[in-house]
């Protein structure tokens, strides 16, 4: 597998391929449209993994409803060196559940490939309960000209009654895209990072009758773009009662750690819930390949 080193540490790089966009919708039935629903997936996807994972770098063929042909998809990937392609699509053609793809040829790193989509593949049928359509393989573009390992997914048919209630529904859209972060985590070894740690700095309302998403940051002085982001998956025209959302984050006071022997700015990112990056930013000047014994570094 092919890694970068990122301020002395390594990072896989995960390409995230919404299928279809723009002039090409996609599988289109029952008032919904391939495209639509693969871009859906593929932000909250990225979305999770920057909220919950470290040691990764993300990048989307697509933000927005745009053409992109098969060959710019992959060259994108290509060109970005990424050492995973995820392209996300939903099916048609009457069937009901899920089913995954890798390339059919004969490749140096076939064993692994499939050893990656297996465990992704039984994770997205574990967490979404679709019915598991099996692993295959084809001859498709990305899957064939993409110089690294790479999975397509097809979740749900588009054109199954049953399939599309579920797909129009974000609840579930979420569902698919967690499932697909905890299989990519879990392939990858992703480090996780510290929830508890995390959640002790922020502040929560509960959702009252009448409450807005712009009453509410009016309220706790904040902007309905930080509370989407603290909130993610959530769909400001659907709050739900009773539920609780993160409203603000709590100033904390200075955080220190005394550098011992064996510690890496890796491994104190994840034993305190933040990242390499942020670290750096509160110590300025600092050789993260250079930690001495014995000095204090800002944490928080």
């Amino acid at each position: 597998m092919k890694t970068i080193i990122e301020g002395g540490f390594f990072m896989v790089k995960i390409f995230i391929d919404p299928g279809h966009g723009g002039s090409d919708p996609g599988a289109a039935a029952n008032g919904l449209q391939e495209k639509d629903i693969c871009l859906q997936i593929a932000r909250k996807l990225q979305g999770i993994l920057k909220q919950r994972y470290t040691s990764h770098q993300i990048k989307l063929s697509r933000t927005t409803d745009k053409t992109l042909t098969l060959k710019e998809r992959t060259e994108m990937a290509n060109r970005w060196d990424a050492d995973y392609l995820v392209s996300i699509h939903v099916n048609a053609g009457g069937g009901t559940g899920f089913e995954s793809y890798i390339f059919n040829g004969i490749y140096a790193n076939k064993a692994e490939t499939n050893r990656l989509r297996g465990t992704i593949h039984d994770e997205i049928v574990r967490t979404t309960r679709l019915k598991d359509r099996g692993k295959k393989e084809a001859n498709f573009h990305m899957l064939r000209e993409s110089r690294m390992p790479a999975i397509l997914t097809e979740n749900g048919f588009i054109d199954r009654a049953s399939d599309a209630k579920q797909l129009r529904n974000n609840k579930f859209l979420l569902k698919i895209a967690l499932a697909h972060a905890k299989g990519i985590a879990k392939a990858f070894a992703l480090r996780k990072i510290n929830e508890n740690h995390d959640k002790l700095n922020f502040s929560y309302h509960e959702i009252q009758k009448g409450d807005t998403l712009w009453s509410l940051a009016k309220k706790h002085k904040t902007t309905v773009d930080q509370l989407m982001k603290w909130n993610h998956g959530i769909v400001p025209e659907q709050l739900q009662i009773g539920k609780r959302l993160i409203v603000g984050k709590h100033k904390s006071s200075p955080m220190y750690h005394t550098i011992e022997k064996g510690d890496t700015l890796w491994h104190l990112a994840i034993k305190y819930g933040t990242s390499v990056e942020r670290l750096l930013e509160l110590n300025r000047g600092l050789d993260p390949e250079r930690l001495q014994i014995g000095y204090s570094i800002r944490i928080q």
